[in-house]
Order: C-alpha cells, then structure tokens, then sequence
C-alpha cells in the first residue's frame, strides 16, 4: 500500500503597510531567524519588518503566491478574468495592447 501524501495549502503572504515589504512564509526570515515555512501567525510577539521596523500589526494578509487576487466571494463575477493571477491579467492586458498597437502599425503597409 502506497503512504498518504499529505496536501498542505500554501500560507498566505503578509505585505507590511508601511513600506510594502512582504513577509513571504517559504522563505521565512533570515535576519531574525525565522526558519522557512514558517506562518505569519506563528512569528514572535515582538517581530518586526525587517525593511522599516513595524510592527506585525501594521502587516496586511495579501493571500499565497500565485493565486488569484481580490475576494474569493467575487471569482465567479465578471468575463472570468477575476480569477487569473496578477501575472496572467498583465500578460492579459499588456498583450492586447502589444496587439492594438501592431494592427495600427499596420495600416502603415497599406498603399
């Protein structure tokens, strides 16, 4: 029989509101010695930002790394773009705009 292989969600990734740096859960943090895949809850009481010093009440959850952004209630709203990623709605959008801008250079072919 095959061992069980446990499923663990990713944790969610705090962003500081003071500077914006973010407290990524897989990397931990190596100047106060906080091991990787360490939660946001589990830090020390008395845990700061390591870029500006705030305290962990000043941090704001922004979700895990690679989902998609916004409430999870408004996902099924919308032309189903609130599900992509933030990566996939700037190919998205950047993309269209490449394309805008190569059909009107375009018409510079046209004699």
């Amino acid at each position: 029989m095959a061992p069980e292989t446990i499923e663990t969600e990713p944790l969610d990734r705090f962003e500081c509101r003071a500077c914006g740096y973010i407290y990524e859960p897989s990397k931990g943090d190596s100047r106060a010695k906080i091991a990787p895949d360490t939660a946001f809850a589990d830090l020390p009481a008395n845990w700061r930002c390591p870029a500006c010093g705030q305290p962990k009440s000043q941090f704001s959850n922004i979700g895990p790394l690679g989902s998609a952004s916004g409430f999870k209630e408004n996902y099924n709203y919308g032309f189903g773009v609130n599900t992509l990623t933030p990566g996939q709605k700037n190919l998205l959008i950047f993309g269209g705009l490449a394309l805008g801008i190569l059909f009107l250079l375009s018409f510079y072919g046209i004699q």
